[in-house]
């Protein structure tokens, strides 16, 4: 492992990326049954002090998708007329 690479992993532990942001939700979600992908973020959102509105950048696509799905579910949106596969 170069010095680059490991610059980047310690980079990564100390803030929060994409990436293991999407992993820390998707671990809330399948840990414990009682969060969806919304009631999750805002979950990790108050345990670690962030404000829900400054995690915007922090979401990426399929996370932004499953949101979408929950928020359909939840009826917060309108089904779209896109075909919805199930997960």
């Amino acid at each position: 492992m170069n010095h680059s690479d490991e610059l980047k992993k310690e980079f990564q532990k100390k803030f929060l990326c994409q990436d293991k942001f999407a992993q820390e939700i998707e671990s809330l979600v399948q840990n414990e049954p009682e969060h969806n992908y919304i009631s999750a973020i805002v979950h990790y959102c108050e345990s670690n002090g962030l404000d829900v509105e400054s995690i915007s950048k922090l979401i990426t696509k399929p996370l932004k998708e499953k949101l979408r799905c929950d928020a359909i579910e939840l009826n917060f949106l309108k089904q779209s007329s896109k075909a919805k596969l199930p997960i």
